[in-house]
């Protein structure tokens, strides 16, 4: 992994690539040495928290009484929004995000994954007719979120590869619970993280659509803005949060 010449020695792209990974990996065992050291320690302060709308309430609703319970010296400030926040500019101690991160200044953790699903429900399907091919869908009801990365272009991994469709929605939502009712109403096709549609995909509620096309899968993420002298409230809440999810209830 290394490239001699008569002046210098230096690394590979494989070589560059296996030091930057160790010093991942070595920032990580750092940071669980500091948190078993200071496990008796004390975490004080406010902590200002950021999530999406619907996975915060259906996912992380629930812990933050725990979280309270365990750190009764930390206030809590739980601010639910779809929109991309700037942490810095907005004061944010942590944030969960649900997206493919691309590189940035803030450090991220990866606490779970979601997949994106094609469904809708059976009576739908009874009186439309399922698609058997992806651009089937360009002649379906559409029910699109209005957040999504690409918009109306959806993209799905199958045995050939990437395949796309451009879709024309008959309805635009920004919030991931309005879709999932609209498709419980029988309005058409929509696609959603299975961490919101997992139970109506186990009941028969909705049905999964071209199996053989696999949705996105994004992370899910526990995102703070350095790793360098991160203050205990909010170390302690990456922790949490990490043990918290690291069985995800969603997995279909």
């Amino acid at each position: 992994m290394l490239q001699r010449t008569t002046r210098r020695i230096s690394l590979t792209s494989e070589g560059q690539a296996y030091y930057q990974r160790c010093k991942e990996i070595l920032l990580v065992v750092q940071e669980a040495e500091t948190e078993v050291g200071s496990t008796a320690a004390l975490a004080h302060g406010r902590v200002r928290i950021g999530a999406p709308q619907t996975f915060g309430a259906l996912h992380l609703s629930a812990l933050w009484g725990r979280l309270a319970a365990e750190n009764p010296h930390v206030s809590l400030d739980i601010v639910l929004t779809d929109r991309v926040v700037d942490m810095v500019e907005e004061g944010y101690d942590l944030v969960v995000r649900i997206a493919q991160l691309s590189d940035s200044s803030l450090v991220s953790r990866l606490l779970a994954r979601t997949r994106m699903v094609l469904c809708a429900s059976p009576q739908y399907l009874e009186q439309h007719g399922a698609p058997t091919h992806l651009q089937d869908l360009t002649e379906h009801a559409v029910v699109s979120y209005s957040y999504w990365s690409t918009g109306d272009v959806w993209s799905f991994q199958g045995p050939k590869g990437e395949e796309t469709v451009r879709m024309k929605p008959r309805i635009h939502a920004n919030n991931g619970d309005t879709c999932r009712a609209a498709a419980l109403a029988h309005q058409g096709v929509v696609l959603q993280p299975d961490f919101l549609v997992h139970e109506d995909l186990r009941s028969g509620a909705l049905v999964e659509l071209l199996p053989h096309l696999r949705g996105t899968e994004l992370g899910i993420f526990a995102v703070y803005p350095t790793r360098k002298q991160l203050p205990l409230k909010v170390r302690r809440l990456v922790y949490f949060l990490a043990d918290a999810l690291k069985t995800p209830p969603w997995a279909i």
